[in-house]
């Protein structure tokens, strides 16, 4: 067994076909063919059942298991040979929240990919209460959340501090006050984010505490999403004070205060405990993590 052979079913698995397999991996059809035919007899069992579309076999699927964890080892071990050298290289997967990926990535990330061209980022967008568990099962490498929950198996460390605000169209009801209180907002109708988010979890809790009932005439999976929404005029919001420094410039939104909202929430990293830091992880860690708050919060 060789890794080119892993490599091979691993590909067919995922094209159903020996000839696109081939095409990829720049190999004949018959040489794809002969690497499969010598893994199946040294293993003395059908690893892929040839009908079209081909299709891995169940004992098929149990080798694909270890192969891929078998190349994912090799993998790492390319990355830790790589990072011998003393210009920071590799590959990163970031996972956030699409209104973080909006306000923070944009002026990291150019600076970063100036200073180390070598460094490839990938960036995946989720639900806040899903980044934590995606950096645990090693789905991404560095997440960027509120820093809200703590978990034994991960390290954190705070960029800056968040407060969530009132928002309202200007042509709103609330438009021309500049601060209310948490008790008058029970008949409001609100836009809020979908109950998997660590800031909708907040507001429920706070509308717990004060026993009140929102009037939720709207749900959205972003603070985009709910931006929009309030800026017509749907409803009111409580969204991240970050996000909305633009559309307050513009004059499409209006932030009114409400004092029991001001508690701030961290947002920082997250990556697992005790895994392998390539050189591009440590990088990206060092230099997040020396980067004074304003130039997180900087509405320019």
């Amino acid at each position: 067994m060789n890794i080119s052979q892993l490599e091979t079913l691993l590909t067919i698995s995922k094209t159903m076909s020996f000839r696109k397999a081939g095409e990829l991996l720049n190999l004949t059809q018959p040489a794809v063919s002969a690497q499969i035919k010598s893994l199946e007899d040294e293993f003395k069992t059908v690893l892929i059942d040839r009908n079209q579309p081909v299709t891995l076999t169940d004992r098929g699927q149990v080798f694909l298991e270890h192969a891929e964890r078998i190349l994912a080892i090799v993998e790492e071990l390319k990355q830790k040979l790589s990072d011998l050298n003393e210009t920071p290289q590799g590959h990163i997967v970031l996972g956030t929240t699409s209104s973080f990926a909006i306000q923070i990535l944009p002026r990291v990330l150019s600076y970063f990919q100036n200073q180390f061209p070598l460094i490839k980022t990938t960036i995946h967008t989720m639900p806040s209460s899903v980044v934590m568990a995606s950096v645990e099962n090693n789905t991404i490498d560095i997440g960027i959340t509120y820093l809200s929950e703590r978990n034994p198996n991960l390290l954190s460390s705070a960029l800056y501090y968040d407060t969530f605000e009132l928002i309202v169209s200007p042509d709103h009801p609330l438009g021309g006050s500049k601060h209310t209180t948490v008790d008058k907002l029970k008949d409001i109708p609100f836009i809020m984010l979908s109950p998997d988010t660590l800031a909708r979890r907040f507001v429920d809790q706070l509308f717990r505490k004060y026993d009140i009932q929102p009037n939720i005439v709207m749900e959205l999976t972003s603070s985009e999403e709910v931006k929009r929404m309030v800026e017509i005029n749907l409803g009111a919001a409580i969204v991240s004070k970050l996000s909305i420094a633009g559309e307050l410039k513009r004059g499409s939104l209006q932030m009114i205060k409400v004092p029991e909202l001001e508690a701030t929430h961290p947002v920082g990293l997250i990556y697992k405990s005790g895994r392998y830091l390539n050189s591009a992880m440590q990088q990206f860690l060092s230099d997040l993590k020396g980067m004074p708050e304003h130039q997180f919060v900087s509405s320019e």
